[in-house]
């Protein structure tokens, strides 16, 4: 850029120099800054249309923002230096005293520092991307935006979290590479289990062969059987392993049709109630007169 710069106002002028080379830098700055989203935009869509799931799609969308980001600050910093060159601002010295007071700020800015390297290998791990349902640093939804300093989440009620990656100890992703839906349906306990299993696999395979939900099924149900015994109801445990993203609209389709198929079988679903026993003192009778 500075040979560039060198050959443009060789034949200009010398009171006009140096304010042609401000205007020079300021008008490469402003055009490299319109390009590069535009060629980063392009790249990602190119590389996109390559990938075979949606998974690694959407990892490129996120890595993609943040190189954006970081050409962003690299042509801002170099615009900087190269106009205070131009004003006769020694820049070696600045250099020399931003080292210092780097190093001091990174003692004074550990929590930012710690942001930064969290994030990144939150980016390099493939643990989250942008689309994601997470739980991290104690907040749960779906991913907006994911930067080298913050992770920002909206959840099911519409609330936006950001969560510093600094915070972020564990990660928990709903939606990497696949999800089981996992439903716990309760009996009465004078029901028969295997006939009420009978009735779930038969309910899973009707909703497994429905157009609407074929394709976000991947394998048939699988009962695990009875899960526990609750205080009025045999609970029997059972999951569709299906498409990440779809495990709460699966689960709560079949809900809907394994209790119409419960009510169309005459299978009690319980609710909770109590027993009363009187049990009447020695010598009285226990019908009352």
């Amino acid at each position: 850029m500075r040979q560039t710069l060198d050959a443009f106002v060789a034949a200009l002028p010398a009171y006009l120099a140096t304010p042609a080379r401000v205007l020079l830098i300021l008008a490469l700055a402003a055009i490299a800054l319109r390009f590069i989203p535009r060629l980063i935009s392009r790249v990602r869509k190119a590389v996109q249309e390559r990938q075979d799931s949606a998974e690694d799609s959407r990892r490129i969308h996120t890595l993609s923002r943040v190189i954006r980001y970081v050409f962003t600050v690299l042509v801002t910093v170099v615009t900087g230096i190269l106009l205070l060159g131009e004003f006769g601002v020694s820049v070696a010295p600045i250099l020399g005293a931003a080292g210092v007071v780097g190093i001091a700020l990174g003692f004074g800015a550990q929590s930012l520092v710690k942001d930064y390297f969290t994030g990144f290998f939150l980016l390099l791990e493939n643990q989250i991307r942008v689309g994601d349902i997470v739980e991290a640093g104690g907040k749960s939804g779906v991913v907006e935006e994911l930067t080298l300093r913050y992770l920002r989440l909206r959840d099911y009620s519409g609330n936006v979290h950001y969560v510093p990656n600094g915070n972020i100890s564990v990660v928990t992703n709903m939606s990497l590479g696949y999800a089981n839906a996992v439903i716990d349906a309760g009996v009465a306990y004078g029901e028969d289990v295997d006939r009420v299993i009978g009735v779930m696999r038969q309910v899973g395979e009707e909703l497994r062969q429905d157009a609407a939900f074929s394709a976000k099924i991947l394998d048939a149900l699988d009962v695990a059987g009875v899960e526990r015994w609750g205080d009025s109801s045999v609970v029997i445990r059972c999951r569709f392993k299906v498409v990440p993203l779809e495990q709460w609209n699966v689960r709560r389709e079949y809900l809907r049709r394994l209790k119409a198929a419960f009510d169309r079988e005459g299978i009690e679903i319980p609710f909770p109630h109590v027993k009363l026993v009187y049990r009447p003192p020695a010598g009285e009778s226990a019908c009352p007169k």
